[in-house]
């Protein structure tokens, strides 16, 4: 293809770095920074990872649709054109502007582990941690769930309408994006064993191929079941016999009992400010709430003065991260099992008695958690959308590790997520793996407001990259003066080797690796090098990104991310 990594545009950009102004252009590489123009639309915006989704959405709008029955019409698009980082086999997030009630909803659509799937059924397995792919690590899919509790509440058209495009589409085919093709084309040989993936999910055996017709009757089928059935039909109807059936024959524990007893949840949306923004993240079970904790830390240091891609913004950013990282592996999980102390975790105060342990001058090579007494008082595809109304959308889904388990129950045309590989498989951990338990999410929807009206919706995908870029977007905005493509398009910062929540849960003890995108000049690198920390130059990925803005003379900004085949685009 013509990228070898397609997460890294900016490896083909090399040498080139963000420059808000002149000075900042001198500092990093004296040289302009390669992005595109913003959109600009007066009535109605989206902004997806496949132009084809972002022109349902906008086709939803028009019809009289709403952003949440554009966004749902597109996240079906999505599943079935971007099979490689969500579908409904998934789970789903989101939070949603009203207008009319002026305040910000948040939806928590993840699943649950399997009621028969014990810890003691692993321990007996002689596993460590639970596997990536294949029946194990399976959990309910909430997208459908999710697709439904937003529509009764924000939605105009019919669900029948919202799924009418996508249901097209899967009988009579569209050409596969080149991004796609090449994750794809990575994902047959892992999962080609499982069961009905094959079958559902190649040509001949094969992936298809960029700008090769991809057609999936089986998705269209289920979708037209939905359409027809409305969520019972999916969660209580033959598709969950179907489910519990396959994953009988098949050594796995997901059953139809399972599927039925799914809900999710509408939760509180909770939020820090920073720079006079208000940043708003769902609590845990998910890590939107690092973002926040990674912001406090930042805001008493004048980045602006450091310039972007200074040695003192990424050295403060890594360090930052690690803190808020820490905590993230100790306290992030299901509330109804492990309520976390958000309050305290996301303050200001419990900020600067976390920071004084960041040195501007030594990387920190072990980070452990705030104690119980400190805190005493707990891959991805990302859209948003925005209507005529003023509604707007922030949404993400995903089957996690691309195309989840390569479990693919049959004439089904999708593939269930394998979310419970996040579990930890030690009763004494708060994401310790238990029956009917949500697992730790790190698939997370951003909204910022200012002074309470709405302002920004986005998100940036990619696993344990997804608050991080959260922060890096801000701070790009706030503290660099960047506009919102160029925000995007900057090159990016991810730093690798935190305590993670999951697996085996190893701790940090060497400080871990900074992934720096092309872009940011040697200088920076010999002084982080200097300071105690490992650098890998343009090791990915880095993420996906989707945004959409109020416009202050009326209508809406859009962006969309260079790195992969989105469009951002409005009427």
């Amino acid at each position: 293809m013509s990228r070898l990594l397609p997460s890294l545009l900016a490896v083909a950009l090399a040498g080139i770095a963000l420059a808000p102004d002149a000075a900042a252009a001198d500092r990093i590489t004296g040289q302009p920074f390669a992005t595109r123009s913003e959109v600009y639309a007066p009535h109605a915006m989206a902004a997806t990872s496949h132009p084809l989704a972002t022109q349902i959405a906008l086709d939803t709008m028009r019809a009289g649709g709403s952003a949440v029955d554009a966004a749902i019409a597109a996240n079906a698009a999505l599943g079935l054109m971007e099979p490689t980082g969500n579908g409904i086999g998934g789970d789903l997030f989101a939070i949603v502007w009203d207008p009319k009630t002026k305040r910000l909803y948040g939806y928590d659509g993840s699943g649950r582990s399997p009621r028969s799937l014990t810890l003691a059924e692993f321990q007996r397995r002689g596993l460590s941690e639970i596997p990536s792919h294949g029946p194990l690590p399976v959990t309910v899919p909430g997208t459908v769930d999710g697709w439904f509790a937003l529509h009764g509440r924000f939605g105009t058209r019919t669900m029948a309408e919202n799924l009418a495009p996508t249901i097209r589409y899967a009988r009579e085919g569209h050409p596969v994006h080149e991004v796609i093709a090449y994750y794809w084309d990575r994902s047959v040989p892992r999962l080609g064993k499982w069961p009905g993936f094959t079958e559902q999910f190649t040509i001949d055996g094969r992936a298809p191929r960029t700008g090769e017709t991809w057609r999936n009757p089986n998705l269209a089928n289920t979708l037209q079941a939905i359409a027809d059935g409305g969520r019972d039909a999916f969660y209580k109807g033959d598709i969950a016999r179907v489910i519990g059936d396959y994953f009988a024959a098949n050594d796995g524990f997901l059953s139809y009992e399972d599927m039925a007893a799914h809900t999710g949840n509408w939760v509180e949306p909770v939020s820090t400010t920073y720079r006079g923004v208000e940043l708003w993240e769902l609590p845990p079970s998910g890590q939107g709430i690092a973002a926040l904790q990674i912001l406090n830390l930042l805001e008493p240091y004048d980045l602006k003065s450091y310039g972007f891609g200074s040695p003192e913004h990424v050295h403060l950013f890594v360090e930052a991260k690690k803190l808020a990282f820490a905590d993230r592996a100790r306290w992030y999980a299901d509330p109804a099992f492990h309520p976390a102390p958000v309050e305290r975790l996301i303050s200001k105060d419990y900020a600067r008695e976390r920071g004084a342990l960041i040195s501007m001058d030594t990387a920190l090579r072990e980070v452990q958690p705030g104690t119980p007494a400190q805190l005493d008082e707990g891959d991805t595809i990302y859209l948003t959308t925005a209507d005529a109304d003023g509604m707007m959308v922030s949404l993400i889904q995903s089957n996690y590790r691309g195309m989840g388990s390569g479990m693919a129950p049959p004439g089904l045309g999708f593939i269930l997520q394998d979310r419970g590989e996040q579990f930890v498989l030690r009763e004494d951990h708060p994401n310790g793996y238990a029956p009917g338990k949500r697992p730790f999410h790190t698939i997370i929807p951003a909204f910022a407001t200012k002074n309470g009206e709405p302002w920004l919706s986005f998100g940036v995908m990619g696993g344990a990259m997804q608050p991080q870029g959260h922060v890096q977007i801000l701070i790009n905005m706030l503290d660099f003066g960047m506009n919102l493509q160029e925000a995007g398009d900057a090159p990016r910062i991810q730093h690798d080797g935190s305590t993670e929540p999951a697996g085996q849960n190893t701790a940090m003890t060497d400080g871990g690796e900074v992934d720096l995108e092309s872009g940011f000049p040697y200088e920076t690198v010999r002084a982080l090098m200097q300071k105690g920390h490992s650098v890998r130059f343009a090791h990915g990925p880095y993420g996906g990104y989707q945004a959409i803005m109020k416009n202050p003379h009326g209508g809406w900004v859009g962006a969309s991310e260079s790195r992969k085949d989105g469009q951002a685009a409005g009427y």
